[in-house]
């Protein structure tokens, strides 16, 4: 592998995405007011301990950010909430009156019924992170469980399982961290992180080059965008990743001349992938080959046994259903503190 995209860890800009994330969902479900629920019927000294369960099979993704959520709750506020100007991702989970003792972490295999962790703490507290730590955990976990499935799918083979882009807006980095929960690797973060030509991209060459006519070619779109890298980074330019797209055996022959890093095989049959697999070996064996388009855990395994190296598949984050966690009393432990 020659260059590769950015790989997201769990680090302190991923906890503040979640942060920003988790006000919002808090914001909805508690607006002004709070649990009325648990106000009415839940005492303000009440303090329990809730077991958070998974109820299905799966792979964990978002337990890394559990202290930080936990960070949020007060055991002097009615609604759980500390104010705006209190909240600090650097509050130790023990000063919000919540703790959180793990029994599993992210990228660990899940089991049905599987205790993931346990909080102590102010009942209220307690339930008012319920649903949004639960919905997001789920969300989380349910990416990295369907990205399990297709790497399990392409073992033995030579090809990685990538994601896209095809994210929720504003969850972008913590989605593509689940999909590394599952063993899958990450495709480029944004439009910022490497150069991706696309069919767009050459067929709008016609309306701005100078002559005016036909598209950019795909060598000379490939060397434009190296030639861009170099003026605005310099020698930095070089270790920015050059992919461009492709949809005919004509058009890759043409690109292996000038050795972009990446090229895409878009919507290729499995007839083409191997012919464009030997093409590759014969010409420029260097230059790395992604697969993509319509794959589905179908269809992964005979992708992958071409020869590619790659594999993107948007279904990792748009098609991924949530695992299903629940969080469980132990009643024997529910107590008041007077």
């Amino acid at each position: 592998m020659n260059k590769e995209f950015h790989q997201f860890v769990w680090n302190e800009e991923l906890e503040q995405d979640w942060l920003r994330i988790l006000d919002l969902a808090l914001r909805e479900d508690l607006g002004s007011q709070g649990d009325c629920t648990s106000d009415a019927l839940v005492p303000e000294q009440a303090q329990g301990r809730a077991d958070v369960v998974v109820r299905q099979a799966g792979v964990l993704a978002g337990e890394a950010a559990i202290a930080a959520t936990l960070a949020k709750f007060s055991p002097s506020s009615s609604v759980g909430i500390l104010p705006a100007s209190s909240r600090s991702v650097g509050i130790p989970p023990a000063s919000s009156g919540l703790k959180w003792s793990s029994q599993a972490h992210d990228g660990q295999t899940l089991a049905p019924g599987q205790l993931i962790g346990t909080l102590d703490g102010p009942a209220r507290a307690i339930l008012s992170v319920e649903r949004p730590l639960l919905n997001m955990l789920g969300r989380l976990s349910g990416i990295a469980s369907l990205t399990r499935r297709y790497v399990d799918a392409v073992s033995g083979t030579r090809a990685s399982i990538y994601d896209t882009r095809k994210t929720t807006p504003g969850w972008r980095s913590l989605e593509k961290y689940a999909v590394r929960c599952g063993n899958g690797r990450n495709h480029r973060a944004g439009l910022f992180e490497a150069v991706l030509i696309k069919d767009n991209h050459l067929a709008l060459g016609a309306e701005l080059r100078p002559q005016g006519v036909g598209g950019y070619s795909p060598a000379e779109a490939v060397l434009k965008a190296r030639q861009f890298l170099l003026e605005r980074l310099g020698g930095a330019g070089r270790q920015t990743i050059v992919e461009i797209e492709v949809d005919t055996l004509e058009q890759l022959d043409e690109v292996l001349a000038v050795e972009p890093d990446l090229v895409l095989l878009d919507n290729m049959s499995l007839a083409m992938l191997c012919e464009a697999v030997a093409c590759r070996n014969a010409r420029r064996a260097a230059v790395e080959l992604e697969a993509s388009g319509g794959i589905d855990l179908s269809t992964v395994r005979g992708v992958a046994e071409t020869g590619v190296e790659r594999i993107s598949v948007g279904a990792l984050t748009h098609s991924a259903v949530s695992l299903d966690f629940g969080l469980d009393w132990n009643l024997t432990d529910l107590g008041f503190d007077l």
